[in-house]
């Protein structure tokens, strides 16, 4: 068998095992299918996502549900004002042994796990935050001056209410940018939160079983590497994200007269893999225009930040990365 058949074969059986995998939490998650979609992108991507939405839309159910159908670790962190670095990444204890001998001893905080939830993430203090960028990064931690290397895969699932301000800390762009997407949640339509309240205030609540396990969810990742980007895809990558980064010379007008600050290289690269993992996910060979259209705003949103007076004439980032996306994509199919 060549190299192209067999990764042929194993891409049909890996869309197979993805058909399955989102089946299994369409479940216990109804609608949300985009959402579901774009957790599922951030995770195939060996990356994490950041969940914004209002209480009560499934935000954590949907995380708990991926870690059984993924089959990884997972462990949930309810982030608050008072928690403490010690409190996610663990400590030594001192401890004296029966012959009264006295030895330190690390005790492996909840970041140590495959999958880890954070609920309102932006209720913790920046010093607690800062302890997760090394995390999200380099898949390690320092503890008491050692490195200490997390399970693999690791992923941060991190959730954010977007209305309640009062007592929270907004998150610094360098971990925002450590996040490969952002994931907007937003109400289910009417026929969706039918189907949720009759599901859900029974007597039975349905369940979810493992597809995945750790060493194939790696394997899909390292698969989402190998799948071919047509030369073109490549170039509307690089326009759509120079174009959304001020004082650059392909800066789109817009950009320059309304951002204060946009997206750096990793915005590239996330969507690089991201539109790779949704052409997987929707059983296709490569990935195409729509693709990037579709992923520019998850990508782009939580990387760029509108300036005072862009705020106060009532702009939005959603508007402006859809009128980018789409000036960018006039001047594509012109060319």
């Amino acid at each position: 068998m060549s190299d192209t058949e067999g990764m042929l074969r194993e891409i049909e059986e890996t869309g197979e095992r993805l058909v399955r995998a989102r089946s299994m939490v369409a479940r216990r998650i109804i609608g949300q299918d985009d959402v579901v979609e774009n957790t599922l992108i951030a995770i195939l991507c060996g990356g994490h996502g950041l969940l914004v939405g209002v209480p009560g839309l499934a935000k954590t159910r949907l995380v708990e549900t991926l870690g059984t159908v993924l089959g990884l670790d997972a462990h949930r962190i309810q982030f608050t004002p008072d928690l403490m670095p010690a409190d996610i990444l663990g400590a030594e204890v001192l401890e004296t042994g029966a012959d009264g001998s006295r030895a330190f001893r690390f005790i492996d905080g909840p970041i140590f796990c495959q999958l880890l939830l954070g609920d309102e993430i932006n209720r913790a203090s920046p010093r607690t935050q800062s302890a997760l960028l090394q995390a999200m990064q380099e898949h390690e931690v320092s503890v008491a001056g050692q490195r200490r290397l997390l399970p693999r895969p690791f992923h941060v699932l991190a959730t954010q209410n977007p209305i309640e301000q009062e007592g929270t800390y907004p998150l610094p762009e360098a971990q925002l940018d450590r996040f490969l997407l952002q994931i907007d949640v937003a109400y289910p339509d009417r026929a969706s939160e039918r189907e949720i309240i009759l599901a859900t205030t029974g007597v039975d609540d349905a369940r979810a079983e493992p597809v995945f396990d750790a060493d194939s969810l790696m394997a899909t990742q390292k698969l989402i590497r190998r799948l071919p980007v047509g030369e073109a895809i490549v170039e509307r990558i690089l326009d759509l994200v120079r174009a959304a980064r001020p004082g650059e010379a392909d800066a789109h007008p817009a950009v320059t007269e309304a951002v204060s600050w946009g997206p750096g290289p990793r915005a590239a690269q996330a969507l690089m893999l991201a539109i790779r993992a949704r052409a997987l996910i929707q059983g296709r060979l490569a990935p195409d225009m729509d693709d990037v259209a579709a992923l520019a705003k998850p990508v782009l949103i939580h990387r760029m930040a509108l300036g005072f007076a862009a705020r106060a004439e009532g702009q939005t980032l959603d508007g402006l990365i859809g009128r980018l996306v789409e000036d960018v994509l006039r001047v594509e199919a012109a060319a």
